[in-house]
């Protein structure tokens, strides 16, 4: 299918083949009818991406100073890589359209295939033939109401949300600055709502459009012409509320609001103008300034945007989809009317001239939208996909067998998000040995990048028939952490050679669940993505330390700190703790430093925070304590380790430099301190890759054993486990 993309590292705009995106459950596959070009926000995006690397640094300083908390924590090469990758990446356009229901997920039973529906979202309603949207982001379409006119039916949602803020009431006098496509909008809400309504823009045309809308008076916010409105409709004393639907870095539409409101006024934010409040004036008058969060109640709470978790209605009555619902309705009934909005109806072909002539000014809309093509056999055919099992036999599978040298080994990748994209593909593209076969997402777009970037020879949705393909040798699990035990199950029923990122569980019945398949199958062919023992650093360190004969002592400090709002690490409920997540890393660099798997494990928490004191007990009487702390400052290093037992110390600072102590009955050397290392921290990945790769190859053993893997996860499920009782847990033999 077609979808329009734009690199936001070059500023190119196309429309790009990529893979039919998959109908999952919670959610319904819809072909586009209409899109709608959002001409401010949009416009706004494509501009930015027009900028050399310095305007874009100045447009976004939120990203910039992430960008340096990245350098600090991992490096000046690997922050590099990530972020090139993330900016020479093609990112997607729209968020407003309407669709006919091409595929139902499992779940949905509120629309069937054939319906006409309104769809929202900058993930999900894609300038693109194809969208999958989940439930709380669409709404059926009122009979009678033109698919074109439903698909303004996300930008009615915005303006909708912005009057609710405002609280307007019959008799009531408004002001609304900034007149394009939200402005015209937000004018005949009022109007429908009872108020007064008077606009400011400098356009003339945009003027002459809102009042044959409903307006009472419009005019230049620069002139007089909207002051002598305001004070011949509320007798002097200035309107009620106003609405900033302009954009911009002007301060003229802040400072406006203030002279134009009333005492006590509402002042409402709606778009994305400059907002330096000038505090005497909105002091003296004790004016009430509201945000307005784009569509609704729900919108970024992923729990109800993607798991479809609905808001109770005595709680919250106008939500996302109510909102989308309502605007619908409104349409229908005539009490909103888009059609005089619509300036401009392109073909979805026409789409990268139809941005050029928008940003270059050569075509001047308030709203702009693109027409699909009807269907044709081969897409309807594409659009639904037969169901594909993978037959798995119920016969013991055997080791691989050795490889012919010149032979390459064919890998896929089911996920392609940032760590993969920054961490594993970099390392893998160029291996001589190596061929990238098939890359497998959820979302086409994102397939579509890996593919150009890294040279996958396909880009898919089709989970299965990646595991069905037989010239298939390893599979790479890099998705969100509640799927990993269930994608690697199937993986290694298929008979594939697996390497999942970690966590390889979320909890002791998925481990469980893995193991089983393991035994069903005969593969043990698994391999988790505890990266650090393969760092060169630290194997050097060991490897000074030399063998021990007595028990020993570690110390592991992880400056885990704190995570941005949003974060899906924060999603306790379906992706599992925080530690869970992470602390494999640590528990298995711990027990490899050992050459031990633990056999019990305790752990506690002050009270009110996430930071965790864990202490790992082994077999020969060796303890290691893992402070896991989230509280830290953000300039001090993430991860410190020490390391003592028969008179010797071997310290980790960083992955920056490493240093062994001996005491004064060794002989030989007294100290060994690596050179602090000039580029980057090494944290392993591309010597895990090296010997993971070299045992598909050849069929011998895997990097790391079975039981070791096996025997991390289940310490790190146990942590959780020993806060909940405040007792020791004991770790039996899972193998």
């Amino acid at each position: 299918m077609k979808q329009v993309v734009q690199n936001y590292k070059s500023g190119e705009l196309a429309v790009l083949d990529v893979p039919v995106p998959g109908c999952k459950p919670g959610g319904v596959l819809v072909r586009s009818a209409f899109s709608l070009i959002s001409t401010g926000t949009e416009l706004m995006k494509v501009s930015e991406a027009g900028m050399s690397m310095l305007g874009k640094a100045r447009s976004r300083p939120d990203q910039v100073a992430k960008v340096m908390q990245s350098v600090a924590t991992n490096g000046v090469p690997a922050t590099y890589r990530k972020v090139m990758g993330k900016l020479d990446s093609y990112t997607p356009l729209g968020y407003s359209l309407c669709g006919i229901v091409e595929q139902v997920g499992a779940g949905i039973d509120d629309v069937k295939v054939g319906d006409l529906v309104a769809c929202a979202g900058n993930e999900h309603a894609l300038h693109a033939e194809l969208n999958w949207v989940p439930k709380n982001l669409y709404s059926p379409v009122p009979d009678g109401l033109a698919p074109r006119h439903a698909a303004f039916g996300t930008v009615g949602s915005i303006a909708l949300q912005g009057v609710r803020q405002g609280e307007p009431q019959l008799g009531e006098v408004a002001l609304v600055i900034g007149l394009g496509l939200i402005g015209q909008l937000v004018v005949q809400l009022l109007v429908a709502s009872g108020v007064r309504v008077v606009g400011a823009d400098p356009d003339p045309s945009r003027c002459e459009l809102a009042e044959r809308l409903g307006a009472a008076a419009c005019g230049d916010p620069a002139s007089t012409a909207v002051e002598n409105a305001v004070a011949e409709l509320t007798d002097g004393h200035g309107v009620d509320q106003v609405y900033l639907a302009a954009g911009g870095g002007s301060n003229q539409p802040v400072e406006l609001a203030a002279k134009l409101c009333r005492d006590r006024g509402r002042v409402v934010d709606i778009g994305k103008c400059r907002l330096d409040l000038p505090w005497n004036a909105y002091y003296e008058k004790e004016l009430d300034v509201r945000f307005s969060r784009s569509y609704g109640p729900g919108r970024y709470d992923p729990s109800y945007e993607l798991e479809g978790r609905d808001y109770p209605i005595g709680y919250v009555r106008w939500t996302e989809r109510r909102n989308l619902a309502c605007f619908l309705d409104l349409l229908a009934r005539g009490r909103v009317d888009v059609e005089p909005l619509i300036s401009h109806i392109a073909d979805f072909d026409d789409a990268v001239e139809t941005y050029r002539r928008l940003k270059d000014g050569e075509l001047k809309a308030v709203a702009v939208l693109f027409r699909y093509p009807e269907p044709s056999v081969e897409a309807e055919e594409e659009a639904q996909p037969a169901a594909v099992s993978v037959a798995v036999p119920a016969v013991k599978v055997r080791p691989s067998p050795a490889r012919l040298a010149k032979s390459p080994v064919r890998l896929a990748f089911i996920g392609a998000g940032n760590y993969a994209t920054s961490m594993l593909l970099p390392h893998l593209a160029q291996r001589e040995g190596v061929e990238l076969s098939t890359v497998v997402t959820t979302t086409a777009l994102s397939a579509a990048n890996a593919q150009r970037k890294f040279g996958f020879a396909e880009a898919t949705t089709d989970l299965d028939a990646v595991l069905g393909d037989k010239s298939v040798d390893a599979v790479f699990v890099v998705t969100r952490h509640s799927s990993h035990a269930e994608l690697t199950r199937k993986a290694l029923l298929a008979g594939k050679t697996v390497f999942v990122e970690k966590p390889l569980a979320l909890s002791e019945d998925e481990l469980a669940g893995v193991l089983a398949a393991v035994e069903e199958s005969g593969n043990d062919r698994l391999q988790v993505g505890f990266n650090r023992r393969f760092s060169p650093l630290l194997q050097e360190a060991r490897e000074r330390f030399g063998a021990r004969t007595g028990p020993a002592n570690l110390r592991y400090l992880v400056n885990a700190g704190r995570l941005d709002h949003g974060s899906w690490y924060l999603q306790q409920g379906s992706e599992g703790s925080r530690f869970v997540g992470e602390g494999g890393h640590f528990v298995d660099t711990a027990s490899w430093l050992l050459d031990a798997d633990p056999v019990s494990v305790y752990a506690t928490a002050p009270s009110g925070n996430e930071d965790l004191q864990i202490v790992l007990r082994y077999p020969d009487g060796s303890t290691a304590t893992i402070s896991y702390v989230t509280s830290g400052p953000s300039a001090f290093p993430k991860e410190t380790l020490d390391l003592i037992a028969d008179g010797r110390a071997l310290r980790l600072d960083d992955f920056v430099r490493a240093s062994v102590y001996f005491d004064k009955s060794t002989a030989g050397q007294k100290r060994w301190v690596s050179s602090r290392l000039p580029k980057a921290r090494d944290k392993g990945q591309n010597a895990e890759l090296a010997a993971f790769v070299k045992a598909v190859r050849t069929g011998g053993p895997m990097p790391v054993p079975l039981q070791s893997l096996v025997a991390t996860t289940a310490a790190t499920l146990a942590v959780q486990t020993a806060l909940a009782s405040g007792a020791p847990v004991t770790l039996a033999r899972a193998l």
